[in-house]
């Protein structure tokens, strides 16, 4: 029979973890239905300037266009002789065309469809069915006894699969990277693709926007600094990609045309070898093998204008064609959230978003960064606020985020602030994908040396009902 005491004690202890059920705070997750992601600029939608929308429309078509090795039904040519993806809304699909990697990860199905033979590639053990869509890179090159050599940094894409076996593909034989090897010695890190919706008015934020705006920020107590990555060329801030490495939306598709589909164009004319083929890592490699040039058979670049063709927009090359389709995607609109069966009151997303504004979030992920400049594209473009909860700057992110890839002037611990408009229809998190869930997410922000380990910490000393708060707003966004 139970004491008095005892019988407290147990009463005790199940309220205190009663409550704890109750007030603990959790993702909402996913948000469901179309909040009308994925459309174009309502002066794209217009056709003002006469003549655009069609742009937009042979953009996205070209952007969803399944890509061969060398001629046949499916269309386009010059895939390979290295892959990741056959066409860019593979990478781009969720939670409409144009946004980052879906639940249903393509990469997997390659190999059921026929995109990959299995005579000639084998399945990546970190390729999963629901897993994030991925793009693989070795931090260092590897000795000849196959140790890592960490004196000498590699950082480029390791494409994960070959042309090899298809039968469009003639007598090419290559093989694919050594992952296996790589994941046993810890030299593999991944990347996930970056939505690029509302990126046409990031593109048209002027520098001195940017500086303007860097110089508020640096104004906290919360021990975040900042810097920009810049353009090798003429030196003016970049912007895309997960370390802001791409100065523009024409040479982000330039370079994704080449490297994640080997599809050599008009920025990027060349079949590329991986890295070390080319003798980067000193290994004294002469490039790809003769039997892997030129596969289309139409010579290079594979990608080119199309001098005679009707009507104007045909006449652009497919990166030209690409660059258009993400430059008039409008931005992804905030919508209600659902948590738990309920739709959370607009109250609460308020109350949400002043928290994250009071905790330090925003000294990163800014409201927004600016306003553009006048554009000479269309009228949507001009003059109007870029409301993506970034401020476009590469922040050292700590060890704990720490891919060892240096791109530009960011090093291997800097990250661009990643932009949080649709973050609420998101599902895989950070820059590798390694999280579903926000709250994991935030707790990844903080490690040695990151600028947000106070903000985390901030978070986390909030009560649970406020923690709530900020996750059901980000999930509105």
């Amino acid at each position: 029979m139970m004491t008095r005491f005892q019988l407290l004690l147990v009463l005790t202890l199940s309220l205190l973890l009663l409550g704890g059920m109750v007030s603990a705070q959790t993702d909402p997750g996913v948000q469901s239905g179309n909040r009308g992601t994925g459309a174009a600029l309502s002066s794209v939608l217009a056709n003002s300037p006469s003549g655009i929308l069609s742009f937009f429309t042979d953009g996205q078509t070209r952007f969803e266009t399944i890509e061969s090795v060398s001629g046949n039904a499916q269309g386009n040519n010059g895939l390979g002789p290295r892959f990741n993806a056959n066409q860019c809304s593979a990478c781009h699909a969720q939670p409409a065309v144009g946004g980052t990697g879906a639940a249903v990860n393509p990469q997997y199905q390659f190999f059921s469809t026929g995109v990959v033979s299995s005579s000639g590639n084998t399945l990546p053990s970190f390729v999963t069915a629901n897993g994030p869509t991925l793009e693989a890179r070795f931090p260092f090159f590897f000795n000849s006894n196959g140790s890592v050599n960490t004196n000498s940094p590699n950082g480029g894409v390791e494409d994960l699969f070959t042309v090899t076996g298809r039968s469009d593909a003639g007598s090419c034989s290559i093989p694919q990277p050594s992952f296996a090897t790589a994941q046993e010695e810890g030299n593999i890190i991944f990347r996930i693709p970056t939505p690029t919706f509302g990126t046409g008015l990031i593109e048209n934020l002027d520098d001195s926007t940017l500086l303007s705006n860097q110089m508020v920020n640096l104004n906290n107590n919360v021990g975040v600094s900042g810097t920009f990555n810049h353009n090798g060329n003429d030196g003016t801030i970049s912007r895309f990609g997960w370390k802001a490495q791409n100065k523009s939306l024409h040479i982000f598709a330039g370079e994704a045309y080449n490297v994640e589909m080997g599809i050599s164009n008009e920025l990027f004319p060349q079949d590329r070898p991986l890295p070390g083929e080319d003798g980067s890592g000193g290994t004294g490699d002469t490039g790809l093998v003769s039997s892997c040039l030129n596969l289309s058979g139409t010579g290079y670049p594979e990608d080119t204008s199309n001098f005679s063709a009707t009507p104007n927009s045909a006449v652009l090359d497919d990166v030209s064609a690409f660059a258009n389709f993400m430059r008039f995607l409008a931005p992804p609109p905030t919508g209600s959230v659902v948590l738990n069966g309920q739709t959370v009151s607009s109250s609460t997303i308020s109350a949400g978003a002043s928290l994250f504004a009071s905790i330090g979030c925003a000294v990163c992920h800014n409201p927004t960064p600016g306003t553009t400049q006048v554009s000479n594209f269309t009228s949507s473009l001009s003059k109007a606020p870029v409301n993506a909860y970034s401020d476009l700057e590469i922040h050292a992110m700590g060890t704990g985020l720490a891919d060892n890839v240096s791109q530009g002037t960011a090093g291997g611990n800097q990250f661009r602030t990643a932009p949080l408009w649709g973050l609420g229809q998101r599902i895989f998190l950070l820059h590798d994908g390694r999280t579903t869930n926000l709250i994991t997410a935030i707790q990844d922000h903080a490690s040695h040396g990151s600028e947000a380990t106070i903000v985390e910490e901030q978070f986390f000393e909030l009560n649970s009902t406020q923690q709530q708060e900020i996750l059901d707003f980000l999930r509105s966004l």
